[in-house]
């Protein structure tokens, strides 16, 4: 088991999906939990309950994690009640269709601000944190749409592949401030985020077909991955693209 007691991780984006994941299984290794979120007050509120009542110290912040006073009032919530930001999880973002001859600019700038945008932000302020006290890790999640693209999907993929590139400069300028950053990509998930895909019987199989492992993994097996990177396990990894897909993309 990975301990991470008296450690304190901030994710973005935590009451769903792989945020979800990641918030409750960094809590089984004993951090403090500081999650934003946008607006599902309900899942947000089940999950404090959940981590609260197995003893974990955790806070919960809501609002647009596009926006610059979101990300700041997160950052200092977490500072105020935990002391310091040890670990952050780049992990927000939405997935919606658009044609790219059908794309708004609306779509686009959704897309953009709050999957790009965000982590900007995100970074800026880990920087901010770290720093000074010349340690921290950051932990991005992309996609393997970064990688190879996404027909009907290009603004996400635009994002992911760009978040790609951030972690590769951050790392090599954070690097000398001992803050890791690394990515975890993964591929399809099995998540609410992608539910029409899951729950259609045909549209499920031929995505599974496409996996070598032959299964579309939980958030949890995306939440093991960003968890060994925010270890000791992985001190001398840096500045790398986990990729989490059961072998569907297979790059270097």
């Amino acid at each position: 088991m990975i301990e991470l007691t008296d450690k304190t991780v901030l994710v973005t984006g935590g009451s769903r999906g792989i945020g979800e994941a990641t918030c409750r299984l960094f809590a089984e290794a004993g951090c403090n939990v500081a999650f934003g979120y946008r607006s599902n007050h309900e899942s947000a509120q089940a999950l404090m309950t959940e981590l609260q009542e197995a003893g974990r110290n955790v806070i919960a912040v809501a609002g647009d994690i596009s926006e610059r006073d979101t990300v700041q009032h997160l950052f200092d919530r977490c500072t105020e009640s935990f002391g310091a930001v040890d670990i952050v999880v780049g992990n927000a973002g939405i997935w919606k269709r658009a044609p790219i001859d059908q794309m708004s600019e609306e779509d686009w700038d959704e897309t953009i601000d709050v999957n790009l945008r965000s982590i900007y932000y995100t970074c800026k302020f880990a920087a901010l944190e770290m720093k000074p006290r010349h340690s921290g890790r950051i932990i991005l999640v992309t996609s393997t749409a970064g990688q190879r693209g996404e027909a009907f999907y290009s603004h996400y993929a635009a994002t992911k592949g760009a978040m790609i590139a951030m972690t590769k400069s951050l790392a090599s300028e954070l690097g000398p401030w001992g803050i890791r950053v690394n990515a975890v990509a993964p591929g399809w998930v099995d998540s609410d985020m992608s539910s029409a895909e899951m729950k259609d019987p045909a549209s499920r199989k031929l995505i599974e077909d496409g996996i070598p492992l032959g299964y579309v993994p939980g958030a949890e097996e995306i939440a093991g991955p960003i968890l060994f990177l925010a270890s000791t396990l992985s001190s001398h990894v840096h500045g790398e693209v986990l990729n989490v897909n059961g072998g569907s993309v297979l790059c270097g």
